[in-house]
């Protein structure tokens, strides 16, 4: 059986934390990871063992929003009241946070993952390969501050000649992230992104369902921790099978999040994000006439003057529009959101302020 202090290093435990824990005086907590997440029910795993868990009452009352609850990822500090179960007590600062805009809620985040160190971005070469979506992804991983590594998958479905020029397209539209190839049914490639594994490291997993994420993952752990569904012979792919998000830690080393398939990638508060996926529009903007800019309309646009010589390609220049407003929409969403929640929050406040003894 491992050591307890070995286990808690494994799934990633910085000793910066013990400095969180030793001021604020929660020394006699135990110190879990959530591995899974269902619902505000919880999976977590201590140096002493894996408890069902839930959070307590003041956690949930003094939530401000979805991102206040514990995530996959996230260390928290836990009560054991028996065997099997624990309760949520503190979830430790976050070293880093993916997320994304809430499917169908406006001004909502919705957090993906936290405590990332690598985000692996994973494509299949088959029909679903789809580049503006990846840059959708680049933006979150880069606002998050979690490195990104792209793995293109499903190689032996595609002729060689044109894998090379799918990374050759990525090398030239993306520039300095890795990208690896593999083949999750020959095995090709996977070497070399094990070897991306280290221990105490957490990688997370992001991808649309089908593109072989579940399969990555169980070739990677070695052994079969995803169901996986066939590929259909219709349109190459697997159905969606991953329902949740779960953190499981690698034999060999190493933490590793798998996520259901997400087709929309909606951007949340990225600005930073969206600077270094567009690194090219960026430097361009530098030598623009005027510094706030749009790019749209302006004179002496450096990035305009780029698109009509081919400097910049059209498809990259056109996905940064779309963010950039997609952006703009989010933010003046979650403002218009907040003054609601605080106009609601005032109203509730002085209602229960208010003495109705004898009042109808």
């Amino acid at each position: 059986m491992d050591d307890p202090k070995k286990l808690l290093s494994k799934l990633g435990y910085d000793s910066s934390l013990d400095d969180i824990l030793a001021e604020n005086g929660w020394q006699d907590f135990v110190v879990a990871r959530v591995i899974t997440e269902h619902k505000e029910r919880y999976v977590v795993q201590s140096a002493g063992g894996i408890y069902d868990a839930e959070i307590t009452g003041n956690l949930r009352f003094t939530a401000a929003s979805r991102e206040d609850f514990p995530a996959v990822g996230d260390w928290v500090t836990i009560q054991i009241y028996d065997e099997n179960m624990a309760i949520i007590h503190k979830i430790l600062p976050r070293r880093s946070v993916i997320k994304r805009q809430a499917v169908g809620a406006s001004g909502t985040v919705q957090i993906i993952a936290t405590n990332i160190d690598v985000a692996f971005l994973v494509q299949a070469v088959d029909r679903d390969f789809n580049m503006n979506r990846l840059e959708r992804y680049l933006t979150i991983s880069y606002s998050s501050r979690v490195k990104p590594v792209i793995i293109l998958t499903k190689t032996d479905l595609a002729e060689p000649k044109y894998v090379d020029e799918l990374r050759t397209l990525l090398e030239k539209r993306i520039s300095e992230v890795p990208v690896y190839t593999v083949s999750n049914e020959t095995g090709t490639g996977l070497e070399e992104v094990r070897t991306l594994l280290k221990e105490g490291k957490t990688y997370c997993l992001l991808g649309s369902s089908g593109v072989g994420k579940s399969s990555l993952l169980n070739n990677l752990a070695g052994k079969s921790r995803m169901r996986t569904d066939a590929v259909s012979s219709s349109n190459n792919k697997g159905r969606h099978v991953t329902t949740h998000r779960e953190l499981i830690l690698l034999d060999d080393g190493g933490v590793l999040i798998d996520n259901p398939g997400m087709r929309e990638v909606g951007i949340a508060d990225t600005e930073s994000g969206i600077e270094a996926t567009f690194d090219q529009i960026m430097s361009l903007s530098g030598k623009c006439k005027y510094k706030d800019c749009t790019h749209t309309v302006e004179h002496d646009c450096a990035v305009l003057k780029a698109l009509e010589t081919g400097e910049l390609d059209e498809a990259v220049y056109q996905n940064y529009l779309k963010m950039q407003k997609e952006r703009a929409h989010f933010e003046t969403s979650a403002q218009e959101k907040k003054r609601h929640d605080k106009s609601l929050g005032k109203l509730i406040k002085n209602y229960y302020k208010q003495d109705f003894k004898g009042r109808r």
